[in-house]
């Protein structure tokens, strides 16, 4: 009787430490581990999440298999939760076996857009922040150089699997670093404006609003450690801000 269920249950867990370990919310991750359970047949899908980690429950034909997994944090890509979601789907509409699904969940990779338009696009849109806080061009252009450049810090600390505390202060202390000097120089209408925008790429909004939504859904103890790593991640910007103002002299905003 178990042929059937341990397959489906390696397959459910799997599709739960994809979605967890891509910031799916946990509502979400629930969600899709017992539909994907109950369109391969399963009795019952018990599911506990834990920051890093997940525990699956799955009784079929009175048998009954546990399993856990540990879900380290791959970083947020929306695309993998997608394709879960679409694999889900067409189980749910008969498309799919679980073998079959087993198969196109196997293939599901975590692409990311190229490096140097992800680089752009932070550098502009840190840029017109600055702009709709009343900058002029030169402050506009300085904003932009400088989250650019902090961007490809933080792209490169990030290839080389350093803690997301030691990227987001050095990424944050660089970038300071280089915005500073247009109060220095006294470059454009309002250069503090510079220090205030360039450091937006850091804020951890997803996290952020993944902890609310889950302490809101129930799920208490995934909250309350989305919301202090984002805490601590702010904190880390912080202590990167404070020590390229404590080098350069420049104090506030």
């Amino acid at each position: 009787m178990t042929s059937k269920q341990r397959p489906v249950s390696r397959l459910i867990a799997q599709a739960g430490q994809m979605l967890l370990a891509h910031g799916a919310e946990s509502t979400l991750v629930g969600d899709i581990m017992r539909r994907m359970g109950a369109a391969c047949g399963m009795s019952e899908v018990e599911v506990s999440l834990s920051a890093s980690s997940l525990v699956l429950t799955t009784v079929y034909d009175g048998h009954c298999i546990t399993t856990a997994r540990r879900c380290p944090d791959r970083g947020i890509n929306m695309r993998v939760v997608t394709q879960v979601q679409r694999i889900c789907i067409m189980m749910e509409k008969g498309i799919l076996d679980y073998s079959f699904a087993q198969k196109k969940l196997n293939k599901i990779s975590p692409e990311r857009y190229n490096r140097w338009l992800v680089v752009v696009m932070i550098g502009l849109s840190c840029a017109a922040f600055a702009r709709l806080a009343g900058g002029d061009w030169m402050v506009f252009m300085m904003t932009f150089f400088a989250s650019a450049v902090g961007m490809i810090v933080r792209q490169e600390i990030g290839h080389r699997q350093f803690n997301p505390l030691v990227n987001f202060t050095v990424t944050s202390f660089v970038t300071s670093i280089i915005s500073a000097q247009a109060i220095i120089y006294q470059l454009g209408n309002k250069p503090t404006i510079v220090m205030a925008s360039s450091v937006l790429m850091l804020v951890p909004g997803f996290p952020l609003i993944n902890a609310v939504a889950d302490m809101l859904k129930g799920y208490i103890n995934m909250g309350i450690a989305r919301f202090v790593m984002a805490s601590l991640l702010t904190l880390a910007t912080s202590l990167g801000i404070v020590a390229a103002m404590s080098v350069t002299g420049v104090w506030g905003w």
